[in-house]
């Protein structure tokens, strides 16, 4: 009996030692997997990154007792790190939270009193400005609508009605500054509120026949006519404060000083340009860090999508649905990549020689596309602006209509059409699916802010071109403008107006009745192969930031214009969120939000830089109206700096010169450059 149960606790402890020798070789395994894991990877890479800084820094805590001193040496240079962190913060559990907070209130008697008012100082900063921010939270905008949005459709929606969001606060703080500087000032003196008058100061050097502003007669007016006003900015909307003509006074004197109105209308403009500037470069940089964040090699490409490609935010079935679909599109992406990388590697110089040559040709057509659509907008600017002078009558109301409207028109066709072909001359290019995203993005964006600028340039050229002496006297046509800059306005008002105006069509006209006839009429196959509108979130930024290009170009000629902006984006955004609800799907191209800000806003970006071009020659290059503005009295609208800094001391002027030089600009660009590339690290 005993030798059986020895027999028997042998081969129980044989059992166990193998089941414990699995176990182990199991645990080993896994631990050997899980250290392969992108999450893994990031962390000791984050682990080597804080101790290199912390090494170079050469700060040293002092620690308080043995048991803190301990503490300290196992992770000195991660605790300095996070030193500055609150607690809260930390990934630890609460123990060593408590152990944390001794040694830290221990360290305090080793401070001076200077260091220690500090520190509280900090603190007390840092606790301020998180409930701040919390209390901002409560009343961001749209916060529930978003929300709602982000948790049935995911983030790569979300992120686009964010940065819709985004532009509604900047137009709105737009206006603000150029209600402050521009138009306040204005309505206190008007309507007597201030003791305050408008100066206008004479000039003898303009020539007479300069100043002639012809006003048309206001005799019986048909109601069509105020419609054809209120559409295109004419008539009765031309002298009012909506437009840059209605701003002719040189200054306002006020009991103490007088306040110099020109000079205020420029800073206004450089002010918002520079502050849309900053703004954007600032978001631009969040992004980029996590998009750098993001970088990874191929293998973790897979093991993310596979491990961590789930939205959590997800709630809708229809969506969690279509997340699936787009995990799987996703890994279908990357393995048709890495098939084109393995055929590209593999072509014959024959091959490389036939895809180049097809590239070529078809790039050739691209750019036969993109003429034809700038000489469309050429001419169909140059035809309005040369019929749309001629008497009203009620009879050519839709003609007339058609004439104001003729550029909007081509512009909006060529924003519809070329999309379209790009994507079909994409197909037959032989690049990647990544690539091919990119590249027809890349088109479509420089079509949309392209057509701005023929548009632009076409109306410049039409402004300063004179065939005769009598016109060159004051250096642009002013027989035809005599206020030019009211005409700038007044057809980036009717842009924003007619784009506005598209966005509600398409959605009652075409996305409604879409959805009502796939819902209805299933059964048909024509139906079935139309399907349902998709939510294209790159195609809506692309026209949210056309929209807003408009709007930094034509806010130095229709100061209201961002007000209007403001309000038209509102309407988008409730409209688009409409429309997102009950007549569209999502796209099935998978778009993360971390990727989808730092895009919106590289495109933003690009739309300012090219709304600077226009605005810089419009306002250093042509000359000023003589006939109506703030700058009746300059040659050109920036002239205004310079006579006003030639009325500086001395000293002033000599820092002023030197701060614009180039001097000064290389070396300050130079010191700010590498602190912004050391936080990308």
């Amino acid at each position: 009996m005993s030798d059986t149960s020895s027999i028997s606790r042998l081969t129980w402890n044989d059992h166990r030692d193998d089941t414990f020798s699995d176990y182990y070789l199991f645990n080993s395994m896994t631990m050997s997997f899980l250290q392969e894991l992108p999450s893994y990877r990031s962390i000791v890479r984050r682990r080597t990154s804080i101790l290199g800084r912390d090494k170079s820094g050469g700060t040293l805590l002092k620690p308080a007792s043995s048991e803190s001193r301990s503490y300290l040496e196992v992770g000195r240079s991660e605790k300095e790190h996070l030193g500055n962190q609150s607690i809260r913060k930390y990934a630890l559990n609460i123990s060593e939270k408590r152990r944390l907070r001794e040694i830290r209130e221990a360290q305090v008697k080793y401070l001076s009193d200077w260091d220690q008012w500090k520190q509280y100082s900090t603190k007390s900063w840092k606790r301020f400005i998180e409930e701040a921010k919390e209390v901002a939270s409560h009343l961001e905008l749209w916060k529930n609508d978003i929300r709602s949005i982000e948790g049935k459709f995911g983030t790569g929606i979300q992120s686009y009605f964010s940065f819709l969001r985004f532009l509604v606060i900047l137009n709105l703080v737009i206006f603000i500054i150029i209600f402050l500087f521009i138009l306040l000032p204005i309505f206190l003196t008007k309507y007597k509120i201030t003791d305050s008058t408008f100066l206008i100061v004479p000039s003898n050097e303009v020539d007479i026949r300069c100043k002639v502003y012809p006003v048309n007669s206001t005799g019986l007016i048909y109601f069509y006519t105020y419609m054809i006003d209120l559409l295109s900015g004419t008539g009765f909307l031309e002298w009012t404060s909506l437009f840059y003509g209605h701003y002719t006074v040189d200054g306002i004197k006020f009991k103490e000083f007088t306040y110099d109105l020109p000079l205020a209308y420029l800073l206004s403009t450089v002010a918002y340009l520079a502050l849309s500037l900053l703004w954007i470069v600032k978001r631009s940089v969040e992004g980029f860090k996590q998009n750098l964040v993001q970088s990874e090699e191929q293998y973790q490409s897979y093991c993310n999508k596979i491990f961590a490609g789930w939205d959590f935010c997800i709630t809708d079935q229809s969506s969690a649905k279509l997340k699936h679909s787009s995990i799987q599109y996703e890994l279908k992406t990357d393995l048709e990549e890495e098939r084109i990388r393995q055929k590209v590697a593999q072509r014959t110089p024959e091959e490389t020689l036939r895809i180049y040559s097809l590239r070529l040709l078809l790039n050739a057509l691209v750019i036969t596309v993109l003429a034809a659509c700038f000489y469309a907008i050429y001419a169909a600017t140059v035809f309005s602006q040369e019929n749309m002078k001629k008497e009203i009558n009620k009879m050519v109301f839709g003609e007339n209509l058609l004439i104001l409207y003729l550029p909007s028109i081509v512009i909006t066709l060529a924003n519809f059409i070329t999309p379209l072909v790009f994507s079909k001359i994409i197909h037959y290019e032989d690049y990647s699916p990544a690539f091919e995203i990119r590249l027809t993005l890349l088109r479509c964006v420089f079509v949309r802010l392209a057509t701005i600028c023929v548009l632009v340039f076409t109306l410049v050229s039409k402004i300063t071109f004179c065939d005769n002496e009598d016109c060159r006297v004051c250096g642009y046509n002013h027989k035809v403008y005599p206020c030019w800059e009211n005409q700038f306005g007044q057809e980036m008002y009717k842009l924003t107006i007619f784009d506005l105006i598209i966005n509600l069509a398409v959605t009652v006209f075409i996305e409604f009745p879409r959805k009502l006839l796939v819902t209805s009429c299933s059964s048909w196959r024509l139906i079935r192969y139309w399907g349902q509108q998709e939510f294209a979130i790159p195609d809506n930024v692309l026209g949210i930031v056309y929209a807003q290009t408009i709007c930094w170009i034509g806010s130095f000629f229709s100061p209201l214009l961002p007000a209007i902006a403001t309000v038209k984006f509102i309407i988008i955004f409730y409209v688009k969120e409409i429309s997102l609800m009950h007549t569209c799907r999502p796209s099935t191209r998978p778009f993360r939000a971390s990727n989808s800000n730092f895009f919106f806003l590289l495109v933003l970006l690009i739309g300012l830089t090219l709304a600077f071009i226009p605005l810089g020659i419009t306002m250093t290059h042509i000359p000023s109206s003589k006939a109506c503005g703030p700058f009746t009295n300059y040659n050109t609208s920036w002239e205004v700096v310079p006579k006003t800094v030639s009325t500086f001391p001395s000293p002033l002027q000599a820092l002023t010169r030197s701060i614009t030089s180039e001097a000064f600009a290389v070396p300050f660009f130079i010191v700010i450059c590498p602190p912004q590339v050391m936080s990308t690290n």
